[in-house]
């Protein structure tokens, strides 16, 4: 499960951090999970976020992948109602098209989009790293949207 924490200043915005959380194949499912909450839990007191943005589960072709993605979800999900922080959700494509401009973006796009846009010397990785920050932009362009569409009325 890749995460990204990005912080919005002065119009500018800047990585703070970004990874992969894992747990051990070998493990029960539940203990697995269990142990991705438990991570989450650690990064959430870490960087004390306001909010959390996470991506839903893709499941065109690989449904037995999107399960576990959909499990890791609801686990993040659940870490985040325990702190009381609200959480957004983005579709895959949403989050390509905010990062690249096109929806149906590859792996590598979005890996270099989000380098160019927080300006780092290289890609993040692995990809699900970036895939986390890519999610974390996304929101901020969700949150800009929304508050220039509500100072309008």
């Amino acid at each position: 499960m890749g995460y990204g924490v990005v912080e919005e200043a002065g119009g500018a915005v800047m990585a703070l951090g970004w990874g992969v959380l894992t747990a051990r194949r070998g493990l029960a499912l539940g203990e697995r999970l269990h142990l991705l909450h438990r991570q989450l839990l650690a990064l959430l007191e870490r960087w004390s976020p306001t909010e959390i943005a996470v991506e839903e589960p893709f499941v065109a072709r690989n449904v037995p992948a999107a399960m576990a993605v959909g499990q890791a979800q609801g686990v993040a999900l659940m870490a985040a109602a325990a702190r009381g922080i609200p959480v957004a959700r983005y579709s895959p494509a949403r989050v390509k098209n905010a990062v690249t401009g096109y929806g149906g973006s590859g792996k590598m796009q979005v890996q270099e989009a989000v380098r160019l846009y927080l300006g780092l010397d290289l890609p993040p990785d692995p990809e699900d790293a970036a895939d986390g920050l890519a999610v974390a932009l996304c929101h901020l362009q969700a949150r800009v949207a929304a508050s220039l569409s509500s100072g309008k009325k």
